[in-house]
């Protein structure tokens, strides 16, 4: 079913005009050569909504393996797949898999909570194994991801003859590759508008939230200030109330970023899907690791406080879950049940009864929300990787908030998909793309930080007590080592099982026995004749 939604959807969205003006019997919808049909239905009203109808019997069946129960054991995929297609699966996948990789770090990290809160130079050990695990997690991701892809038949997908995507735009011409007739736009244009219109804009914000960060210092001074001359348990309190508010706003201009990334990328007017979303990915990664971990590398290399450090991170990472469990979970399926009470027959008819009838289970489903795919979700699962890789060593319960949050976010994301979304169509996938990349980036990104922590501990300066260049370089030295044994053991750990590598193998050599046999039967036919 799901293979058939998206030979489906790949049609419609590369139905594209030719020689009409105009749609028949609208004159204001506007056509020229190239343009998207369906996306021209859409931006003028014509046509409201597309999207597949939820099979109301397999949902339930799917519903009852997957959140039906409040079980401790693996996730359907299989069923997910078959269901929603290989994209949303492989995410659920990656939450299964990223929230049973984050368990050792989390109890490894609840005995330095309870025995040594207040002896940072023992986390020394803490931020060594994190280094080995933040590495060894990513590089066996991508063997589980080739085994299942392998299964669901995606593993060798190819997208070198990927189609242009539906908001691309251009004057119609041939494409030399394909040979078929298709919108063609200037790359130059396409630059010119990356680098003298997105990269300044994406500066200017960069730009505003370190100045955001800077008045989030303030309060914390102010903050600091009134504990110090009022010392009551309601002064301890405010201590904590600029990181809340700071966090709030994070996620805030996280969100309004996100909307002005989308339309200026949508304005570049990349040709392929991949493209896009790769713009897309580095604008919004680029901004949110600068909005959500400055502040913490600000205190911990600027101000050196460990102390602020722990609270800071401890109240980002809380907070950002709790917004986001709101946001992404509990006011989506509110709205819902609203929506709900307000057609409560017909929702009663929907739970009890599968036969409805095609022109109720429309009019109730297109009121149902809009999944806009698995970026928000990854986006979400990229930054609290950086929560616990980064700094978890000065709070190690970091592991144990993100363990138990994507816990509540896999049967939460699963009764979105299945009770409040509508069905999306399918999407084939390899692998989870760029994100793979961007979490390998932050695992880089963590060895240094770690190094320099590890750096900073009096255990270490201890050791150098006369000379504070020695320390440095040493360190710097520890952290070289450290990056290429990180690469070292992501050449040396295969991407994909041994089995899987020789059924690939044995797929290519069927493959070209197949072709070698095709080629001597049309070679013997052309001797007879």
């Amino acid at each position: 079913m799901a293979e058939c939604q998206y030979i489906i959807k790949h049609e419609l969205e590369n139905l594209r005009a030719k020689d009409e003006k105009i749609i028949p019997g609208y004159p204001q919808a506007k056509l020229y050569p190239g343009k998207s049909i369906v996306r021209r239905l859409l931006t003028n009203g014509i046509l409201v909504q597309i999207f597949p109808l939820h099979d109301q019997e397999e949902l339930k069946k799917l519903r009852h393996t997957w959140y039906g129960r409040v079980k401790i054991g693996y996730q359907p995929l299989d069923e997910i797949r078959c269901y929603f297609g290989e994209t949303i699966a492989l995410y659920f996948g990656f939450l299964e898999y990223f929230t049973f990789a984050l368990i050792p770090m989390a109890v490894i990290g609840i005995p330095y909570y309870v025995f040594a809160w207040e002896d940072y130079d023992k986390y020394v050990m803490f931020a060594t194994f994190n280094l080995l695990w933040s590495t060894v997690i990513l590089e066996v991701w991508k063997r589980f991801c080739a085994v299942m892809t392998y299964r669901w038949g995606t593993l060798l997908m190819k997208r070198q003859f990927e189609e242009p995507r539906p908001g691309f735009h251009g004057v119609l011409g041939i494409n030399p590759v394909t040979g078929r007739e298709e919108p063609v736009y200037s790359s130059i244009r396409r630059q010119i508008r990356i680098y003298l219109v997105s990269l300044p804009f994406v500066c200017l914000c960069l730009y505003f939230s370190l100045y955001v960060m800077m008045i989030y210092f303030d309060l914390e001074q102010w903050a600091l200030d009134y504990h110090q001359e009022n010392e009551s348990n309601f002064s301890s309190l405010m201590l904590f109330v600029p990181s809340i508010i700071y966090a709030v706003v994070i996620e805030i201009m996280n969100r309004i970023y996100r909307y002005a990334a989308e339309f200026l990328t949508s304005w570049e007017n990349h040709r392929l899907e991949s493209s896009y979303q790769n713009h897309l990915i580095l604008k919004v990664l680029v901004f949110n690791f600068l909005n959500c971990f400055a502040s913490l590398f600000y205190i911990a290399f600027v101000l050196f406080d460990m102390k602020l450090l722990r609270q800071s991170l401890a109240t980002l990472l809380i907070t950002s879950q709790i917004l986001n469990q709101f946001a992404e979970a509990f006011l989506p399926y509110w709205l819902q049940k609203r929506h709900k009470k307000r057609m409560k027959k017909k929702m009663f008819s929907q739970k009890t009864d599968t036969d409805l009838s095609l022109v109720e289970q429309v009019s109730l489903e297109k009121e149902m929300g809009t999944y806009f795919g698995t970026f928000d979700d990854y986006l979400e699962l990229f930054l609290q990787f950086g929560y616990v890789s980064l700094f978890s060593c000065v709070y190690p319960l970091a592991a144990v908030f993100a363990v138990l949050n994507n816990i509540t976010e896999i049967y939460s994301d699963a009764l979105k998909m299945c009770r409040v979304y509508k069905r999306p169509f399918a999407e084939p996938t390899a692998s989870i793309g760029v994100w793979q990349l961007a979490f390998e980036t932050m695992s880089v990104i963590s060895v240094v930080t770690n190094c320099i922590l590890i750096g900073m501990s009096s255990q270490v300066n201890a050791l150098f007590p006369d000379s504070k260049m020695d320390l440095i370089l040493t360190v710097a030295l520890v952290e070289h080592v450290l990056l290429a044994m990180k690469f070292v053991m992501a050449f040396v750990i295969p991407d994909k099982p041994r089995d899987i590598q020789i059924k690939l193998a044995r797929l290519e050599f069927e493959s070209l026995e197949a072709l070698k046999q095709q080629q001597m039967k049309l070679a013997a036919e052309s001797l007879k004749e």
